[in-house]
């Protein structure tokens, strides 16, 4: 790949791994177009990731070319491969001959499926965030790295699943913030709903506020109904006016 097509191209998974704080977010689908991304810029034939809890898989994402063959070579991953052993040293897992390893008798149920599928190299690196490891990439490759590649595709690899971790991050945060504020708004709202209840009751019975707020506050105990149920039956003038005002006697 020509470098300047490269560098765009590393650009464009940059932004793209970036747009996360959008409704609607699904982790699966996100991580499917990063490890698309991976597949281009790392000229490899698939790519996955692994989300790992306590040492289990507990989700799969697999890129969209080959996606058959990355998800099964996920799958043969479930004693050992690659993936595990990148989450379990939180540090990559350098290029490897597939044939090597078998005959290391290195992860043997993935390099069988792995040769199957005539993948001749693979690696792995962590995605986590700080020190919270949340899985590994997985890389399948037509080969190994050349020689004059220097590790860059393993640093490679590292930049987009660091920025694949970020953007993960980035989203969970996104999520409580949007949480909170729509439990603030709703605070707000019934509060605002309970004051509005206080004054008309206050006003239809020629009693203080307060005496109203009481009156609200044991009906809805008594009833064991939300106070803002109450509240928003005043306002809506469905309430049983007379049930609330033996309550204020």
């Amino acid at each position: 790949m020509h470098r300047s097509t490269r560098e765009i191209r590393l650009a464009q998974a940059l932004v793209e791994s970036a747009d996360t704080l959008t409704d609607g977010f699904e982790a699966v689908h996100y991580l499917q177009g990063v490890a698309d991304h991976c597949v281009r810029l790392l000229a490899a034939r698939a790519a996955g990731f692994m989300l790992i809890d306590e040492g289990q898989a507990v989700s799969l994402a697999a890129s969209g070319t080959h996606r058959d063959i990355a998800t099964e070579l996920l799958q043969a991953q479930r004693d050992d491969g690659p993936c595990l052993d990148s989450y379990g040293s939180g540090r990559p897992v350098p290029p490897v001959s597939i044939r090597a390893a078998r005959e290391a008798a290195r992860w043997p149920e993935f390099t069988e499926r792995a040769l199957v599928h005539d993948i001749a190299a693979t690696y792995a690196v962590p995605l986590r965030r700080g020190q919270r490891l949340l899985g590994a990439l997985n890389v399948f490759a037509p080969g190994l790295p050349a020689e004059d590649d220097d590790g860059t595709a393993l640093r490679l690899a590292q930049l987009i699943a660091d920025c694949a971790a970020l953007g993960l991050q980035n989203n969970t945060a996104y999520v409580q913030c949007r949480t909170l504020a729509d439990q603030l708004q709703q605070a707000l709202s019934s509060r605002v709903r309970i004051e509005q209840a206080k004054g008309m009751l206050a006003e239809r019975w020629s009693i203080s506020a307060d005496h109203a707020f009481v009156a609200m506050r044991q009906y809805a105990r008594r009833h064991q109904l939300p106070l803002d149920q109450v509240a928003r039956a005043v306002v809506d003038r469905v309430a049983d006016d007379a049930a609330l005002r033996r309550e204020a006697e």
